[in-house]
């Protein structure tokens, strides 16, 4: 697959959208997603609720409130939702920052651009960490997963569209830098230039249909900074 060079796309970009759990922070980094995966399946047994066996050993908080969805009980759905919301308050006050992830946000705001955040985290998380972290000057909109309703995570792509309409922005000047592979398709679904952050051993394999592929955040700030000859 060839792909256009990072700059050039630098350069028709007026809208960056980043994913918030890998491209700007980990959240779980000291409150780790297998102990919250444990403590949301503790409150579905706690339901009464029969936990198949790769339930039982899943290690994404996310993928355990997703499976919820096949018991069609949404106040089972929302209640886990709740659960996962509060821990992920709790482990943003203590995420640990994605390197050059601060310089992105504040280079993109400084040239010009707007910067969103499209994560399938909570909204509340990531204003608690952006707080935290005196970023929230530069990021607007905050779309976070719709509650209860976890059908609408990336990669379906909702919550793209729902911060493409808060910017009023088309999809051609926007990018969505995000690590996993249901970003990127959630992008393309939304017609939106994909970036896969590969910062870990088998990622660039994973985000091979992404349109770039970064390994540093800092490739990004570079790109964005620099200006015309």
């Amino acid at each position: 697959m060839t792909r256009p060079n990072l700059r050039t796309i630098a350069d028709r970009t007026c809208y960056v959208l980043l994913d918030f759990d890998g491209p700007v922070c980990s959240i779980f980094a000291n409150y780790p997603a297998p102990s919250v995966a444990t403590e949301l399946r503790r409150l579905l047994v706690d339901q009464g609720v029969t936990l198949p066996d790769h339930i039982q050993i899943e290690a994404d908080p996310l993928a355990v409130l997703r499976f919820t969805v096949t018991l069609n009980q949404p106040t089972i759905t929302r209640r886990i939702d709740d659960a996962l919301r509060a821990a992920e308050v709790t482990a943003a006050a203590t995420a640990q920052p994605t390197p050059y992830a601060r310089e992105v946000i504040v280079t993109a705001h400084q040239t010009g651009r707007r910067v969103a955040i499209v994560s399938n985290n909570s909204a509340e998380a990531v204003r608690t960490y952006l707080t935290a972290r005196r970023l929230t000057d530069y990021v607007h909109p905050i779309i976070g997963r719709t509650h209860g309703q976890p059908d609408q995570m990336k990669p379906n792509p909702a919550p793209v569209l729902a911060a493409l309409r808060e910017l009023h922005a088309d999809p051609e000047q926007c990018i969505l830098v995000g690590d996993s592979e249901s970003d990127v398709e959630a992008a393309q679904a939304a017609r939106v230039t994909a970036i896969g952050y590969a910062n870990k051993r088998g990622k660039r394999t994973r985000l091979a249909k992404a349109e770039a592929i970064i390994g540093s955040m800092a490739e990004l700030a570079t790109a964005l900074a620099r200006e015309e000859p």
